[in-house]
This record gives C-alpha cells, structure tokens and sequence, in this order.
C-alpha cells in the first residue's frame, strides 16, 4: 500500500470563498450584499480562484522531492541523439586540385515562414581528390588505345548476361567522392527501360566489389549520350586489375528483377571521361563547440563547472576536456561515476541536458579518513573543452533532398545535397519519462535478471532506440541460458504516416552500444544475441464507398493514412503506442478503422495479404495473418478503390 501523501494546504475555491466573506463580515459590516451578483463577491471569487491555483502548485512540492530521490539514487536525464545523414558537396567546376572540407563545416535545410532551419555539420574533414580516366576493360580486353584512337567498342557480351562488366579505371582512388563519367557517341542498351535498367556501379575496396550510389543518370543505363554521377565508398583504394594499379569502379549487368526488362543488345562506347565533382561526407545535426573556456580550477575537490551550450551529445563528437599544467595541456577522461577512480585518474563527469562538469569528491570513511575519488586538478589551472557537440532531437530527421543551403564558406563548393534521408535522431527524455523510469531503475539496480529488465537497460543504453523486446530462453528458437534483445531504432515517417524499411533497421553502431551494455549488466552464464525484429508485411486491399458529395480521391488518400498509421511498428496498435510484437492482424479490425474514415459511407469489401516488404512477393488473400513472437507489423503498397454511391 503505498503512502498518503499530505496537502500542505487543502483549503479549495470555496473554502477561500466563504473565509473571505467571513473576514469581510467581521471588518466591513456595513457590506451586506453577499450574493454572486454583488461586484465585490466577483472579485473575491477572483482572488480565490487565483489562490487555489498557487495552492495547487504548492501541493506539487512533493514531485521535487520525488525528482531529488531519483537524482540520488543515479538517474539523470537522457540527452536527444543527433540524426545522421550523408551530405553530398558539389563543386562549382571538375576538380583540377585537391580540397579540403574541413570537419565542422555547416549545412542546412531552408527556413520557411513556419519552420527554422535545421543545421547539420560535418564530423571528419572530406578530402576531394581530383582524378581522371586511365584505363577500359571491355570484354576481358584493355579498350584504352580504341577509346583514345576514337574508335566505339562493345561494353558487354553481344548479348549482355548477367555478371558482364565494364571496368573503369581512374588516375587516383577517390574515396568518398563524387565521379561523373561523360559518355558519348554512338550507345545503344537496346531492350531495357532507361529509367529501371538492369545496371549497378561497384567500386573496388581491395577486397571485394562495394555498390555505389548513383544520381543523375543521363545515360539511362547507357541506352545514349549523358553522365552519370557514381559516389564512392570510403574504402575506395587503389588495387591492380588486368595488370593495371588504378583506382577501379565498374558497370555491371544484374539479374533482371521480375517486370524489369533486360538488355538484348550490348552498348557501344564511342567515348568516355572521368571527373571529380563533389564529396559525402557524415553530417549530424548539431553544432560543434571548439574550445570553451570553462574558468580556472581552485584546487579543491568536487569541483563544478558549466557549459554555455546544451543539451551535449553523447554521440557524434566525443567530449574533449583539457587541463593546463606546466608540461602543456594534459587530457582527462570521461567517466560514468567515480567508482572506479583512484586518486590520480584523471577522470570527469559530464551531466550532458544541464552541461554540468564535475571533477572527483572526496569522502569521509567510517574509520574517519578521506578517500579521494579521481584526481584533483592543481590550483589555478585553466580548464577547456576542446570539442563537444549540442542539438539533436527528433526534428534532424529531414527527408531526402532537404539540406540544400551551405552555411559555411567553402571557396570551389556550388552546393550541399543530402541524397539519403536523415536517420536515428531522436528527443530526449522528459521529466515525466524518467519518473516513470525511476522505479524500474530502483528494482534492477542496474542488474539485467528479468526480461523487463533487459528491455530497460537496453532503452537506457542508446536513446535512438524506440523500441525493445526480450524473448526468454525457449520462445521462438531461443536456445537454453539465451535471451533475445529485439531493438527497434525511431524513425520518421511521412506525412501519411509511411515508413520505409530501411529507416528501421538499426544501425550496427546502435546494437553495438546495446550489445555492449547488456554485456555488462548480464549474469554470468547468460548469452545475449542483440538484432533487429522480422518485419512481416501486410498488403490490405480493400473497396469503400464515398458518401454522396464527398470526392472519393480525398476518401482514398485518408484511408491510406489510416493504414499507414494503424500498421505502424512505432505509432500503430490498438493503442496507438505500436504495433505489439507477434500480435496477428485481423480483417475485422482493418474493417474498423477503414469505417471510421471520415466521408466513408460502407467498407465493401477488406482483404489480408502477406507481403515480403524486400522482394514484393504477395501471398494468397486472408482474413487473418499470424505473425511470430520475434516479428512486427509492416505496411507494404496497401490499395484501396473507392466508389461513389
């Protein structure tokens, strides 16, 4: 039974209503007139209503309180995490030189009248490393002297197969650059579409052949005269191929996807260049602060400072503090607590929603010594942090083609292009939140014993996760002394509320954070496998008929919505909090929130497919589709036709 908890006050509106009245009674008895209609009473019940609001407030003392034993027991607030997104830096001109994009330069989306931009920066300099064409493989030959003597060779077999190359080699590896290939002349990729051909760029790692992403194909997959722009990994290297070292991508004919069609003749070159026109580099959506000044030391232990920029993130630039000594600058370490700190471990503590720095304490021990936990810094020393990074939150999450403004100068750079959408960002955790955390930290005590307590620390572990599900040893082909984490990362979805498969899967640097977590916190013995959940798609087909005078296209388009957003992994469910793991979806619910759709008149007819949301396979028509205790919901192409009655 848990504790009452006291008013200090539990007076209300009409308890201060009628002492006001007694009060004027008793000094201004010539006031007779008590009534509601009496001016003087509307102003009493006026004073009173504001009076009960300060006593509701001062009721709520108890939550500080409550604030304060969570802070003492270890709890601090979760500071957001910073989406992440590859940023494309286009150059005004081919590179004829090498430039640097230095680490921290600034991009952005555009303002609106409703909307800041938002602002991303780059984590690492981007070297743009100019090059040229060197070298053709065609056909297993060199085609170096025919391309140069302007004479047209074949790109693949007379009927390209499945595997056929072409093979580019370039002056220079260009890791994470951006080549454009010039072809002309004579080509002709007879029999494919030119908006979906059957074609992939590679560049070589030395290891193995890595796919590249592609923009602006003017060829359409070598069937005329155009570019095509290929971005390169950051393994490019140089490697030798054919007994020529160069620095090698190349075109390569793929199996033909059902409906795609195939080439049945080859392309002919007639003549092609190699330039250098931009480079990707990783942007977060932050702002780096490069050495603050945070004051100077009084040679005391515990001593505080604070940041002049917050939230600080946890990831994307790790936090670099400095101390002045008479041999230079020393660097110190950041720690989670001072546990573990002897007396010169140069550690800190970083409390990042407040900005807090705090150096080592010193505690009394029962046998009446000091015990000092980390080191002290000397008298008078100048603390700086180097770097650190504030921002963050869910708002990063930008659609692909939104950062479009460069925000720094950059001599030779035309413009910035984020060709990938913005991932993993996501707020941080509110009071609210950690109150209802603080329980569930008291009961594990950082211990990972029961499932919910797995499910706990592995939220705790990295807030992009949104989502977390344990399966115990047994349960869906769990083995013995095992437990299962299924992490589901946030993602931001469309207007319609459309998610795309990619965005959540979680990245290996999440369920690396997890895994390493859990690794600490699990009993000995206890074997833990951290993956993201099986995604089933469902396909919902369904006939509505329009009420009269309503126009079925905006029926049609809010129908979808309500699909999207009910077989949602994250927003979805019953309840709106997402769709439970391994919870089977029914028509008859489908049904439901189809005939809720406003202008709806008569849900004629719903029907269930299982869908690989990978492939595009569909499965046979279903009233129900079961999903696994390790899998969730995913809306894959639903199709809705509408009538009007």
């Amino acid at each position: 039974m848990a504790l009452p908890a006291p008013d200090l006050d539990d007076r209300r509106f009409q308890d201060l209503v009628n002492d006001a009245k007694r009060l004027v009674m008793r000094r201004c008895p010539e006031w007779t007139d008590h009534n509601v209609s009496d001016p003087g009473v509307t102003l009493i019940e006026t004073f009173a209503f504001m009076t009960d609001q300060l006593l509701f407030r001062l009721n709520r003392v108890p939550d500080r309180l409550y604030l304060k034993f969570l802070d003492l027991i270890g709890l601090h607030l979760v500071p957001p995490v910073p989406a992440t997104v590859p940023v494309t830096f286009w150059l005004s001109a081919p590179a004829t030189s090498a430039l640097t994009v230095a680490a921290g330069t600034r991009s952005g989306t555009l303002r609106t009248e409703t909307a800041e931009p938002v602002t991303f920066a780059t984590l690492e300099d981007l070297a743009i490393v100019p090059c040229a064409l060197q070298t053709v493989l065609a056909g297993g030959a060199d085609r170096t002297d025919e391309l140069t003597g302007g004479r047209a060779f074949a790109a693949f077999s007379e009927e390209p197969q499945p595997g056929d190359a072409l093979y580019v080699g370039l002056t220079e590896p260009v890791p994470h650059c951006a080549v454009r290939l010039d072809f002309r002349g004579h080509l002709d990729g007879v029999g494919v579409d030119p908006t979906w051909p059957p074609l992939a760029w590679e560049a070589y790692d030395g290891a193995g052949w890595r796919e590249c992403l592609v923009s602006g194909d003017g060829t359409g997959g070598l069937n005329r005269s155009g570019a095509v722009t290929v971005h390169l990994p950051g393994e490019h290297t140089a490697s030798v191929l054919g007994g020529v070292r160069a620095g090698w991508l190349r075109a390569r004919v793929t199996e033909a996807e059902p409906g795609q069609p195939a080439y049945t003749m080859t392309p002919v070159v007639a003549g092609l260049t190699a330039t250098t026109v931009g480079g990707t580099a990783t942007s977060v959506h932050a702002d780096i602060i490069v050495n603050e000044n945070l004051g100077a030391t009084e040679g005391v232990a515990g001593q505080r400072f604070t940041l002049s920029r917050t939230p600080v993130l946890h990831v994307g630039v790790p936090v670099e503090l400095e101390v002045s000594s008479d041999d230079g600058w020393q660097e110190w370490t950041r720690v989670d607590t001072f546990a573990g700190s002897g007396p010169d471990d140069r550690h800190f503590t970083l409390d990042g929603v407040t900005g807090t720095v705090a150096f080592g304490p010193v505690v009394r021990t029962p046998e009446g010594g000091l015990r000092q936990y980390g080191c002290v810094p000397p008298a008078d020393s100048v603390v700086r942090v180097r770097r650190y990074c504030v921002g963050g939150g869910a708002r990063g999450n930008v659609a692909a083609g939104a950062i479009r403004t460069l925000r720094s100068s950059i001599p030779f750079v035309a413009g910035v292009e984020n060709l990938r959408r913005a991932r993993h960002g996501a707020d941080g955790e509110s009071l609210d939140q950690a109150r209802d955390r603080g329980p569930i930290l008291l009961r594990s005590r950082s211990r990972a014993v029961t499932v919910e307590d797995f499910e706990t620390i592995s939220c705790e572990a990295d807030p992009s996760v949104a989502r977390v599900r344990c399966l115990p040893a047994g349960s869906e082909g769990v083995e013995p002394g095992a437990v299962k984490v299924l992490v589901v990362p946030t993602a931001a979805a469309a207007d319609n509320g459309k998610l795309e498969l990619g965005a959540l899967v979680p990245s290996p640097e999440t369920l690396q954070r997890v895994a390493d977590r859990l690794d600490e916190v699990r009993l000995i013995g206890t074997r833990v496998v951290v993956e993201p959940p099986l995604y089933r798609g469902i396909t919902v087909v369904a006939e509505l008929g329009a009420r009269p005078g309503v126009k079925a296209g905006r029926v049609q388009a809010d129908a979808l919505d309500a699909l999207y957003r009910f077989l949602n992994p994250l927003t979805g469910g019953p309840d709106g909090r997402g769709w439970p793991f391994g919870r089977a979806v029914h028509a008859g619910e489908v049904f439901g929130v189809l005939q809720k759709v406003h202008g709806v008149d008569l849900v004629d007819d719903v029907r269930l497919f299982g869908a690989n949301p990978v492939t595009g396979e569909r499965g046979s028509p279903a009233g129900r589709v079961d999903l696994p205790a390790n899998s969730l919901v995913f809306s894959y192409e639903h199709q809705i036709r509408v009538t009007q009655r």
